[in-house]
């Protein structure tokens, strides 16, 4: 139990990585809260980590909202009295667009999520942790900004921001005992992508199970992690195994990005 006794914060919790992180998190003793968008998704989470026995406090957040993200925090602290752990995993990928064809007011969406919702998240916990004198903040990031695609601007921008951001949050926020790292997935084997595979072979005339062979053969492992394996970084970082590790960014990957 890496969690025990500890309180963790998972934004934008959904039902691919955002879930599999707050469940690892529950499984080593955390509590958990969790914010999101989707007061119905939330609900069902919330029901699910309940019946594994975890304390749960669920609250809508919308963490372009400094409000929300200090509401969040509030309400956190006031149910469990501390706040040790945060995981910033809002993200939006969208809009997909080339450079010379975007309406550039639309990047700034990207932005607002996944680099000012981040730390407006972060700016809201401090406090909190300041009490403590040793806490975890996880920025979950992406490959995508270091193994650039084409189209995919926006979210390029805002997650190469927040890995900058990490590095100088681990050197602002150090001298608190706060340690500030950034986990990067590339492909996860989920949903999402399952759903991708599907569509591309109903395109291509080929099938799911050849395109997912193709991605994963191009991870030196072989293979396409799973949200839960990415996790698994998640909660290294968010517990004392991880004590000297900050200002870090992690690419959690099965070798398909090398940095």
């Amino acid at each position: 139990m890496l969690l025990e006794g500890r309180t963790a914060i998972v934004s934008g919790v959904g039902p691919g990585l955002g879930r599999a992180i707050a469940i690892a998190l529950a499984a080593e003793g955390a509590s958990i809260g969790i914010g999101a968008r989707n007061e119905e998704y939330l609900a069902t989470l919330a029901d699910e980590l309940r019946a594994g026995g975890t304390e749960v406090l669920a609250q809508r957040t919308d963490i372009t909202s400094p409000t929300d993200c200090q509401q969040l925090a509030e309400a956190v602290h006031g149910r469990f009295g501390r706040i040790d752990i945060l995981v910033n995993n809002g993200h939006l990928s969208r809009p997909q667009e080339r450079f010379d064809e975007a309406d550039l007011v639309s990047w700034r969406a990207s932005m607002d999520v996944n680099y000012w919702g981040s730390l407006a998240m972060t700016q809201a916990v401090v406090p909190y942790m300041k009490q403590l004198d040793d806490a975890r903040v996880v920025m979950i990031n992406s490959m995508a900004m270091a193994r650039i695609r084409p189209n995919d601007g926006p979210y390029v921008g805002s997650k190469s921001a927040l890995a900058a951001a990490t590095k100088y949050l681990a050197t602002d926020l150090g001298q608190f005992g706060i340690r500030v790292n950034g986990v990067h997935p590339g492909f996860m084997m989920e949903e999402k992508l399952e759903r991708y595979f599907e569509q591309a072979a109903a395109a291509s005339g080929r099938t799911p199970e050849q395109l997912r062979d193709e991605v994963a053969s191009g991870a030196r492992l072989g293979y396409i992690p799973s949200a839960a394996e990415v996790a698994g970084t998640v909660v290294f970082l968010a517990s004392d195994l991880a004590r000297p590790v900050t200002g870090q960014c992690i690419h959690v990957n099965a070798g398909t990005f090398i940095a």
